[in-house]
């Protein structure tokens, strides 16, 4: 295995959460001021979500660009699930961020405060809904990517929200965490707008708390997909699927006796028996097996394959679909 320069590995990294990282540091710079200017606790939460999702796809491309690591001899299945390490702080620092953020929204409200500035803070909010809008769109055809279901217009959308459980670790999260970042810009927009031209200050305090609540769900939704993760995931219905078309292309493999792929990161580990035709030579049953292996490894998403061969029984296993 040849050595892997760094400069390899961070053009392997995550692009979405590398983009992510940028506008966001751009923004909770810009809110913040806009904060300590007009005092608006909406403007407060929406810095303190720019300034969490900062810090989080920094780990995540930290850690993305770490899982594409080669294998080696102590670590022989590959560095694929650092990432979900490194989402899991990345969840860690969301759930303290929302528990601010939620704090302030009481503050608000117990003690609401008339908003100043309200050119500077619907400006920095309508770039915030640009800027994570922009990344949100990419992040959406990164998805298609991943799961090779690539469309345009208005299927990129339906597209990633039907995808979205296929797509790498990293990728889910900035995909929750920008939904949440524009959803709760607009949230903080419509607030300031109220707040300013209305006595109505309740609803600054109201929506600081809405957002910090969708930063909590985001923990969770994240911390369970990396939980799960860790531990080690069986692949989804349609990529067994897609493997098991793939191993039965080949005429002389009759059946498949067992299957098993695991995903780790966002590569797939492929471990299976394969039941073959009878009266097949030792030599002849070894070159159906490795042909089959350089045609999975050839997939993108497949980091290895392990094949077993059997004599076909006559009984047959495998369906497709068949995980329950």
């Amino acid at each position: 295995m040849g050595q892997q320069s760094v400069w390899e590995l961070i053009k392997k990294g995550n692009k979405s959460s590398l983009y992510a990282m940028i506008g966001n540091t751009v923004l909770a710079i810009a809110k913040g001021g806009a904060y300590i200017v007009s005092g608006s606790g909406a403007m407060f939460a929406s810095s303190m979500h720019s300034l969490a999702d900062s810090v989080n796809q920094g780990f995540v491309f930290i850690g993305s660009v770490l899982s594409e690591k080669e294998p080696t001899r102590k670590f022989p299945t590959g560095f694929g699930r650092v990432i979900n390490l490194f989402c899991m702080i990345a969840v860690i620092v969301v759930s303290i961020m929302a528990y601010e953020t939620i704090k302030e929204g009481f503050h608000l409200i117990s003690h609401p405060a008339k908003v100043k500035g309200i050119l500077l803070n619907v400006s920095i909010l309508l770039l915030n809904i640009i800027i994570d809008g922009a990344i949100l769109v990419k992040v959406m055809k990164e998805i298609g990517e991943e799961s090779r279901d690539i469309r345009k217009g208005l299927g990129v959308v339906t597209g990633a929200v039907k995808n979205v459980k296929k797509a790498s670790p990293p990728t889910r999260l900035v995909f929750y965490e920008d939904i949440v970042a524009v959803s709760g810009a607009v949230f903080a927009l419509i607030a300031v707008i109220v707040s300013y031209y209305s006595s109505f200050l309740l609803l600054d305090g109201i929506v600081t708390i809405i957002i910090g609540c969708l930063m909590v769900f985001v923990a969770f939704r994240v911390g369970y997909d990396n939980m799960v993760g860790l531990i080690g995931v069986a692949a989804p219905k349609d990529v067994e699927d897609k493997v098991g078309k793939m191993i039965l292309e080949h005429e002389q493999v009759v059946d498949i006796y067992k299957m098993r792929i695991i995903q780790e990161g966002r590569y797939y580990h492929v471990e299976a028996y394969l039941e073959l035709e009878r009266g097949l030579q030792l030599s002849q049953a070894d070159d159906i097996k490795f042909a089959i292996q350089d045609q999975l490894t050839s997939d993108p998403d497949i980091s290895d394959a392990t094949l077993g061969i059997l004599e076909d029984d006559g009984i047959r296993k495998w369906k497709s679909s068949n995980i329950d």
